[in-house]
């Protein structure tokens, strides 16, 4: 009689604790959020985030060095054993602001030669029409080895459940990393009892409208979000560009030449007309968005990563928000303590507005 007790006993413990190891679950939690974005201050300078609070669940454990055009990251652990990869957000240094201005789009699977000797190949999404902002990739790339080898240490000792979170630029990159990382998960590198959640903060757009596709189809279920200010200008950049060839494979632009041909004179020269009229701006505007952004930003990001070969970029600027976004809506009560200002542009970007207006959010 004893030993079918024991073993239903150990049974029972085996299952008890294989759920109290699942700690991270889908969905929004008002909570964790905040708890992140307290951990995202601790990036500033102490005379700064002094005025945050702590975060009450985690402990920083380690700070990576600066990379790359001034990237960093911290890695923090919770008692229940979560780990938070938090990645840092635009610095005053100007290396750090070249990161957002190199805004042309690559491919969303390929590689990247940093030096002669570091070339970065990535998968972010599998659909070739997907492409992402060239300088927030760069920053994944320059923080990657460090952070498998951290993920790797983790995993060694128990961890399952990762949280990933930026705010601001940190945002930008961590839609990125997140991609990179299931994506590895799918190849085999990453263990696939890793569970990742991500929460970007004023997140800019990270990529295109394919791209976005993809990224919300493998965070699906409650297990990406980006938490938006809408007095926040931040997350409204970079700008958008949409052009006849940004839209899917069937389409009625592809063979809008060839159909106005076939129409009889003068209605072939009229459609023509209004055809090129609409068509040509965006496309000129997008082919100077690129020289700009593109071709004379890499020659700026080559002096600060020398070595660095400026890849081909992708022929759109189509820019579109992406993930599961929570709105914090600025209502009369949020502009009596955070006002519009002429002088300060950040003033709805700072912790403290994403703070309260978080705190304000249902449990």
């Amino acid at each position: 009689m004893k030993r079918p007790f024991v073993y239903l006993l150990a049974v029972m413990l085996i299952c008890t604790l294989t759920l109290a190891a699942q700690h991270l679950k889908p969905g929004f939690d008002r909570a964790e959020c905040m708890e992140l974005l307290k951990m995202s201050a601790r990036h500033g300078d102490s005379s700064y985030y002094n005025k945050i609070p702590k975060p009450e669940r985690f402990r920083l454990v380690y700070r990576s060095p600066e990379s790359g055009l001034k990237f960093r990251w911290d890695l923090w652990i919770s008692p229940d054993n979560i780990a938070a990869i938090s990645v840092r957000g635009t610095t005053r240094d100007t290396e750090s602001w070249l990161a957002n201005f190199y805004a042309a789009m690559v491919p969303a699977k390929g590689e990247l030669k940093l030096n002669d000797s570091v070339i970065f190949k990535y998968i972010l999404a599998s659909d070739p029409k997907a492409a992402v902002h060239v300088g927030w990739l760069i920053s994944v790339a320059c923080l990657s080895k460090d952070i498998l080898r951290k993920v790797d240490s983790c995993y060694r000792q128990g961890v399952r459940d990762i949280i990933i979170t930026g705010h601001s630029q940190g945002g930008g990159v961590s839609f990125l990393l997140t991609a990179y990382l299931y994506n590895l998960q799918k190849q085999g590198v990453i263990p696939g009892d890793i569970r990742f959640k991500t929460y970007c903060t004023a997140g800019p757009k990270p990529g295109n409208l394919f791209f976005a596709y993809e990224y919300e189809a493998i965070t699906a279920g409650g297990w990406a979000f980006n938490l938006v200010n809408t007095a926040d200008w931040v997350p409204e950049v970079p700008l958008s560009i949409q052009t006849i060839n940004d839209f899917s494979t069937t389409n009625p632009f592809v063979n809008a030449k060839e159909v106005i041909a076939r129409q009889k004179f003068p209605k072939n020269l009229a459609l023509r007309h209004v055809y090129n009229r609409l068509s040509k701006p965006a496309l000129k505007t997008q082919e100077k968005y690129q020289d700009y952004l593109g071709e004379m930003m890499s020659k700026y990001v080559k002096k600060d990563l020398p070595g660095f070969i400026p890849p081909e970029y992708y022929q759109s600027s189509n820019y579109v928000r992406t993930g599961t976004t929570i709105v914090l809506l600025a209502d009369e009560e949020y502009y009596k303590l955070f006002p519009d200002s002429r002088t300060n542009v950040f003033c709805h970007h700072m912790f403290e507005p994403y703070l309260w207006l978080t705190g304000r959010l249902p449990q």
